[in-house]
C-alpha cells in the first residue's frame, strides 16, 4: 500500500530541509523531493550566509546550528561609502552578543542532511508525490512554479556577484566589512571563528568586470581586492574557487494556490529574490519556514494543512515582510548604484546623518537582526 503524506516539499536545500524537520517535529508526515540526490558539490561551495538571531533560533530548535568555528559571530559591521567615516553597527551598543553569524554553507547543509536521515517521519523521494499540501522550495529557477502558471516578476540588476574565499594577513576581528564604490559593492565576511583570518567574499560588479575578475590570475585578483578593500585586512591569498552569477530582485505574483484538488505554497527563493548587499536572502527563506510552521501548528484540529484560509494568512504575512526587506535592499542598490557626483554627495550626507540618528539606527539594526520580526522563532 502506497504511503500517504501530509506535506510534499519540492526542493531539498536549506529552506526545504529546515521546513521538513520542523513539520516532522509537529508529527506531520513529509515527503522531501531531492531530484539530484547523488550530487555533492560541497567541496567547491564558497557560499556563506549572514544569519540573524531569528534564523539561529529556528535552526537551534532542530539541532542544526553549527559549532562556533563554522558560525562566526559578527560583533561589528562597518559600511564604507563615498569617502568619509564608515557607518558602524556595534553589537555592544545593541546589548547583544552578536549582530549576526556568518555560517559556512556546506557545514550547515551537512547538518541538515544528517538530521533528515534520522527523522522517521521524513521520506526522501526523487519524484513529487501526492499530499494535502505541496511546498515549493526549488530556488529562483523553480520548474514547479512555472508548471503552476505563477508569474515571477523579475527585475534584473546590471550586476553579477562574484564569490570566493580569501585568507588575510590581518585577522578579521569578527567584523563584517562592506564597501560601496562607483556602483560596486564589496563585502568581506568573517569565517573560522573569532580569531580567524579567513573571509567569505561577495563582490557585486558589472557583468563585464565580473568576467574580468574571474579571469585574472590569483595574484592579480588579490591585488585588485586589496586595493578595493583599502588594505583593511592586509595582504590576501585566494582560498577557494571564484563563482559568479547574475543578480536580480524578484517576487512571485501568487504564493498560494491549488492544483488537481491539492494546495500549494511557495517558500524561499522560489517566492522571492533580493540583492545580497543586505545579507537577507536566506533569513527571508527561513522566515517563510517559521511562519508556515506556526500557522500549520496552530490550526484548529478540523482544518487540513492544505486549508487555503490558513495558507493565505501565510502569504499575507510573508509578503508584508518581503515588502520591507526586499524594498529596502532594492532602494539601497539603486542609491549606491548612481555614480553622478551629486548622488555621491547626497549619500555622504545621508550616511553621516544616519550614523548620528540614534533611535532610527537602532530600529534599522533591530530589523536586520530579526529582533523586531514577527516570526522570530518557532512555537
Amino acid at each position: 500500500m502506497a504511503k500517504t503524506y501530509d506535506v510534499c516539499i519540492r526542493g531539498a536545500g536549506i529552506v526545504g530541509r529546515s521546513l521538513a524537520l520542523h513539520l516532522a517535529a509537529k508529527r506531520l508526515r513529509v515527503a522531501l523531493v531531492d531530484q539530484d540526490p547523488h550530487s555533492n558539490l560541497a567541496h567547491s561551495d564558497v557560499r556563506a550566509y549572514a544569519l540573524s538571531p531569528a534564523s539561529r533560533t529556528l535552526l537551534e530548535a532542530i539541532r542544526c546550528w553549527p559549532a562556533e568555528a563554522h558560525a562566526t559571530p559578527v560583533t561589528q559591521m562597518q559600511v564604507q561609502g563615498d569617502q568619509g567615516e564608515p557607518l558602524v553597527f556595534d553589537a555592544a551598543q545593541q546589548g547583544v552578543p552578536a549582530l549576526n553569524w556568518i555560517v559556512d554553507v556546506p557545514i550547515l547543509e551537512n547538518l541538515l542532511k544528517e538530521a533528515v536521515r534520522f527523522q522517521p517521519l521524513i521520506d526522501m523521494v526523487e519524484q513529487p508525490t501526492k499530499a494535502e499540501l505541496t511546498v515549493v522550495c526549488e530556488g529562483r529557477a523553480s520548474k514547479t512554479r512555472q508548471e503552476y502558471g505563477v508569474n515571477f516578476e523579475v527585475k534584473p540588476y546590471a550586476q553579477w556577484a562574484l564569490a570566493t574565499r580569501v585568507r588575510c594577513s590581518i585577522g578579521h576581528g569578527q567584523v563584517a566589512r562592506q564597501w560601496f564604490d562607483d556602483g560596486n559593492i564589496l563585502a568581506l565576511l568573517p569565517l573560522e571563528g573569532p580569531n580567524g583570518h579567513l573571509c567569505a567574499l561577495v563582490w557585486s560588479v558589472s557583468p563585464e568586470r565580473a568576467q574580468l575578475l574571474q579571469n585574472l590570475t590569483p595574484e592579480d585578483f588579490c591585488a585588485e581586492l586589496e586595493s578595493a578593500s583599502q588594505h583593511a585586512l592586509g595582504s590576501m591569498e585566494l582560498s577557494g574557487e571564484r563563482k559568479t552569477w547574475p543578480l536580480q530582485a524578484a517576487q512571485a505574483q501568487r504564493w498560494v494556490g491549488t492544483k488537481d484538488g491539492a494546495s500549494w505554497v511557495l517558500a524561499g527563493d522560489a517566492a522571492h529574490n533580493v540583492h545580497p548587499l543586505a545579507g537577507q536572502g536566506l533569513n527571508l527563506g527561513l522566515g517563510d519556514v517559521a511562519e508556515l510552521v506556526k500557522i500549520l501548528d496552530h490550526r484548529a484540529y478540523w482544518r487540513s494543512v492544505g486549508d487555503l484560509k490558513l495558507l493565505r494568512a501565510y502569504e499575507r504575512a510573508r509578503k508584508a515582510d518581503f515588502a520591507v526587506v526586499g524594498g529596502s535592499g532594492d532602494a539601497l542598490q539603486q542609491l549606491f548604484g548612481q555614480q553622478h557626483p551629486a548622488w555621491q554627495a547626497l549619500r555622504k550626507i545621508g550616511m553621516l546623518g544616519f550614523e548620528r540618528s540614534g533611535p532610527l539606527k537602532r530600529w534599522v539594526t533591530d530589523r536586520a537582526m530579526g529582533t523586531t520580526h514577527r516570526t522570530s522563532g518557532i512555537p
